[in-house]
C-alpha cells in the first residue's frame, strides 16, 4: 500500500496547538492543507500562526524562502466541514471527549470521498470507541503525534477494531513520507507510550512512599545511572501532576484496575492539595525565584578498600571488574559462587535482585546501571544490621571509581533495577498480546519519551532471565500482584535457558566428537 500523495489534500480539524503542529508537518509535507475550527476565526488564527512559523523558520535558517513561499501559498482555513470534501486524510485534534469526536466524525464520513482515511490524534480514548458509531469504521484509525509535532518525530498509528488494515498501512507509510518514525499498535489503553511508561513513574513513587528516598535523590539516580533524560519527580512536574495522574489513572481503570498499573497515594494528596508543578509554583519540588535547586543525598568520603574479591560472573555488573582494577584496587576473581564483590572485612556487595539485606548477614546492595564506566551516580542500599566498616568500603569503592554515591534505605530492588525490570515485564505482555511489536516498543520509548534504551533493547543486554528473576524475588516480598512476572516474561525465560542447555549439549556433544576424531 503507497502514500497519500502529495497532491492530494490533508485536513486538519482543531486549531490548537497539536492541530497547528500537525499542519505544519503535513504542509512542508507537501501537501495542500485546510485547517478547520468550530470557531472559523480560530481557524484563520491557526492558519496564520502555521504561516508565521514557516517564515521564523526562513530566519533560523532551516527553510529556505522560496520553500516557505510554497508552504505558505498550500494552507488555508476551512470555515465549514462542507469545505474539506476533497480530503484524501483528515486528522482530528479536538478536545478529549469521545462524544464530541464521535459527532465530528460521522459528520465527516457525509462529506469527504469513499477512499479518504479519518484519523484522531487521541492520546487516551479507544480508537475503538470513536469508530463505533460510523458507517464505514475500516478507513478510521488513530494517528497519535506527540507534542511539539513538527519536532518530535514519533508517530503511534492505532488501529480500531474494525481499521482495515490497507488504511492502516496507508496511513503508516504517509507518515514515512511526512519524515516521521512511525509505529504500528493496536488499540489498547495508553497504546504504546502511555502504557509501557507507567513504570518509570509509579516504581519512582513507590521508593518515595516506602521511604527509601526523597524525590532528589530518586531523580539524580534514575538520571545519573540509569541513563534517563530527565528523572520521574522533575519530569511529572513538568507534565502537570494532574495531567500525569489522570494518565495513570485512566490506564489502571482501563486494564480493570490491575495492580500493574496502580496509581500513587503520594502523587493523589499532591492533585487534591493543588500542587501541579511548575504551573502552579509548587509540585515534588518548589518552583520561582526564591525556589532553591533540589541536592540528592550524595554520601561523604570514605577510604577505598586495598583489595576485593570478585566471586562468580557479575552479569549486567560484570564490567566493574575492569573498572575496580583500573582504579588501582586488586582484584582477585573465582569462578565459582556469587555472584558478589567480597569485601575485605568480610561485608558483600551484591548488584540488585529484588531481595532485600535484612535478610543477609552484613551485604550491601548496589543497583543498576545503564553503563558502569559512564555512570557518574551509584546507589547503594543497606539494613540496620550492615555493619559501618562494610557500608564506608562500598562507598569507598565507588567513589574511587569516579561516582558520587547515594545510600537509600533497604528497598527491594532498589531504584533502576525495578524500574527496568517493570518496563520489560509490560513490554513482554504487550507483544504477546499483540499491541506491538518489540522493536516498534523499543522505538516508541526511545523517541517519544527519550529513553536511553528501549525496554527490549534493556533486555537484550541484561539476560533473559535478569527481570524475571528480580520480579520473582519482590513479587515474593510485595503483596498484591504487582510485581508478579507476567506469562510473556516467563516464556521468555524458559526459552532462554532451554536455548542455554540446547547449546551447552551442542559443546559438549563437538567435544566428543573431537575426542573421537582423535582416537
Amino acid at each position: 500500500m503507497t502514500a497519500i500523495e502529495r497532491s492530494r489534500t490533508v485536513a486538519v480539524v482543531g486549531a490548537g496547538t497539536m492541530g497547528q503542529g500537525i499542519a505544519q508537518v503535513a504542509l512542508l509535507a507537501g501537501h495542500r492543507v485546510l485547517i478547520h475550527d468550530v470557531d472559523e476565526e480560530r481557524a484563520r488564527a491557526g492558519r496564520d500562526a502555521v504561516r508565521d512559523r514557516l517564515v521564523r523558520l526562513i530566519d533560523k535558517g532551516r527553510l529556505d524562502r522560496e520553500e516557505a513561499d510554497d508552504a505558505i501559498g498550500r494552507i488555508d482555513a476551512a470555515g465549514d466541514l462542507a469545505e474539506l470534501a476533497g480530503a484524501a486524510l483528515v486528522v482530528e485534534a479536538v478536545v478529549e471527549d469521545p462524544g464530541v469526536k464521535r459527532r465530528l466524525f460521522a459528520a465527516l464520513e457525509e462529506v469527504v470521498a469513499p477512499d479518504a482515511l479519518l484519523a484522531t490524534n487521541t492520546s487516551s480514548l479507544s480508537v475503538t470507541e470513536i469508530a463505533a458509531g460510523l458507517a464505514h469504521p475500516g478507513r478510521f484509525l488513530g494517528l497519535h503525534f506527540f507534542n511539539p509535532a513538527p519536532l518530535l518525530p514519533l508517530v503511534e498509528v492505532v488501529s480500531g477494531y474494525a481499521t482495515d488494515p490497507e488504511a492502516a498501512e496507508r496511513a503508516y507509510e504517509t507518515m514515512i513520507g511526512w519524515g516521521k518514525a512511525p509505529v504500528r499498535c493496536a488499540d489498547t489503553p495508553g497504546f504504546i507510550v502511555n502504557r509501557i511508561a507507567r513504570p518509570f513513574y509509579a516504581e519512582a513513587f513507590a521508593v518515595y512512599e516506602e521511604q527509601g528516598a526523597d524525590p532528589a535523590t530518586i531523580d539524580a539516580v534514575l538520571r545519573e545511572s540509569g541513563g534517563f533524560r530527565m528523572g520521574p519527580f522533575e519530569l511529572t512536574d513538568l507534565i502537570g501532576q494532574d495531567v500525569n495522574e489522570a494518565v495513570t489513572r485512566s490506564v489502571w481503570e482501563s486494564f480493570f484496575r490491575s495492580p500493574k498499573f496502580l496509581p500513587s497515594l503520594a502523587q493523589r494528596r499532591l492533585v487534591q492539595s493543588g500542587r501541579l508543578g511548575r504551573k502552579s509554583g509548587q509540585g515534588w519540588y518548589a518552583y520561582g525565584p526564591d525556589a532553591k535547586a533540589p541536592v540528592p543525598h550524595t554520601a561523604g568520603p570514605e577510604e577505598p578498600p586495598a583489595a576485593v574479591t570478585v566471586v562468580g560472573d557479575l552479569g549486567p555488573a560484570a564490567g566493574l571488574v575492569e573498572l575496580i582494577g583500573e582504579a588501582g584496587i586488586e582484584v582477585t576473581e573465582v569462578a565459582s559462587g556469587g555472584p558478589y564483590i567480597q569485601l575485605p572485612g568480610e561485608g558483600q556487595l551484591v548488584l540488585a535482585d529484588g531481595k532485600t539485606a535484612i535478610e543477609f548477614a552484613d551485604v550491601v546492595y548496589f543497583d543498576l546501571a545503564l553503563d558502569y564506566r559512564g555512570a557518574t551516580r551509584i546507589a547503594l542500599s543497606a539494613c540496620e544490621d550492615t555493619s559501618e566498616q562494610t557500608l564506608a568500603e562500598a562507598v569507598g569503592l565507588f567513589q574511587r571509581l569516579g561516582k558520587k554515591v547515594s545510600v537509600i534505605g533497604d528497598v527491594p530492588g532498589m531504584i533502576v533495577a525495578r524500574t527496568v525490570a517493570m518496563l520489560i515485564d509490560l513490554t513482554a505482555d504487550a507483544v504477546a498480546r499483540g499491541t506491538a511489536t518489540a522493536e516498534d516498543i523499543d522505538t516508541a520509548m526511545r523517541l517519544g519519551v527519550n529513553y536511553p534504551l528501549g525496554p527490549g533493547e534493556w533486555h537484550d543486554r541484561l539476560g533473559r532471565d535478569w527481570a524475571y528473576d528480580l520480579l520473582h524475588h519482590l513479587d515474593e516480598r510485595v503483596p498484591g500482584g504487582r510485581y508478579a512476572p507476567s506469562l510473556a516474561l516467563y516464556r521468555l525465560g524458559y526459552q532462554a535457558d532451554a536455548d542455554a542447555d540446547a547449546e551447552a549439549d551442542a559443546e559438549a556433544g563437538s567435544g566428543a566428537d573431537a575426542e573421537g576424531a582423535a582416537e
